[in-house]
């Protein structure tokens, strides 16, 4: 793959402002593009209204901005993409790759907690149905260009999961796959929290019959518990003071080189200089106990 053709991509939820765990994705993610000479962009995953927290988007494109975090191109909002989503759910229906399923997570945790096929030969009609992928080449294991090769729960990898919820809202992974591919994304670096639903998204581009992306997942920061910083756990939000220490503390946690000039640089400074000195396999490599992800 040619450097040129490299394209990379930060990808937050409007749950909430952006916090130091948010902040290392992005970096890291910014910095391996800008590193290969490729193109950074961003997209709004504002696909369960029901969980986003109302002006949070604009809020995170902000602090993006004000931490020197430039994206190329326009952002890709998910909410205007439901007709793209809806065109992938058809063309896997018409080919036999999906069917209706109305299990119920009670029923699923009475089989032992990993969707059992139960639907699969019952040809039920979608009320009150959700829709699950027919799983005919699940993915196991993948390279991870950080960490090496990392297999996954073997019966969650062959599970048939779902594309499209009860509810109406179409599944992250599915709008995922569709969205990168949309995007020409050549390589994803996000936190190691979504290792899991990794081996999902790749078994997704192989039913649609495109070539996946390259995966990088970095270690997660976590608090004085042990708990990885999130939103849900209530972590801060990245302040509005001097963004240069704390851009400074996300590179140290990369196990970056820094230069103590580097702190008198101007922030646009700071980010030329952090990106001539990226160095990927200077990053920790992530532990097994973080690829875990609460929801798939």
């Amino acid at each position: 793959m040619s450097e040129s053709h490299y394209i990379g991509r930060f990808a937050p939820s409007p749950s909430g402002e952006l916090h130091f765990g948010s902040l290392i994705a992005a970096l890291g993610s910014y910095l391996q593009a800008r590193a290969r000479l490729g193109k950074w962009r961003v997209r709004i995953e504002d696909i369960d209204p029901p969980r986003e927290v109302p002006g949070a988007a604009d809020s995170i494109l902000r602090q993006l901005e004000y931490y020197g975090l430039h994206w190329d191109g326009e952002v890709l909002w998910q909410s205007r993409r439901h007709d793209a989503y809806r065109e992938r759910l058809a063309w896997l229906s018409e080919q036999g790759l999906s069917y209706n399923c109305t299990c119920t997570r009670a029923r699923i945790q009475h089989v032992g907690g990993v969707y059992d096929g139960h639907c699969r030969t019952l040809n039920l009609g979608p009320q009150n149905a959700a829709v699950r992928l027919k799983q005919r080449s699940p993915v196991t294991h993948f390279t991870d260009l950080l960490s090496g090769e990392i297999h996954a729960d073997a019966r969650l990898a062959r599970e048939d999961f779902i594309i499209h919820r009860r509810d109406g809202l179409f599944a992250y992974n599915l709008a995922v796959v569709v969205d990168d591919h949309f995007q020409g994304v050549t390589e994803i670096v996000r936190g190691a929290d979504l290792v899991e639903p990794t081996v999902r998204q790749i078994a997704l581009y192989h039913q649609f019959g495109w070539t996946a992306p390259d995966y990088i997942h970095l270690p997660l920061a976590v608090n004085e518990h042990g708990h990885k910083l999130s939103k849900q756990n209530h972590a801060p939000a990245l302040p509005d003071g001097d963004p240069r220490p704390v851009l400074i503390d996300a590179l140290r946690f990369l196990n970056q080189n820094i230069i103590s000039e580097w702190q008198d640089l101007s922030t646009d400074e700071l980010l030329k200089m952090a990106t001539a000195n990226w160095t990927l396999r200077a990053v920790p490599k992530i532990q097994h106990s973080q690829m875990r992800c609460a929801e798939l």
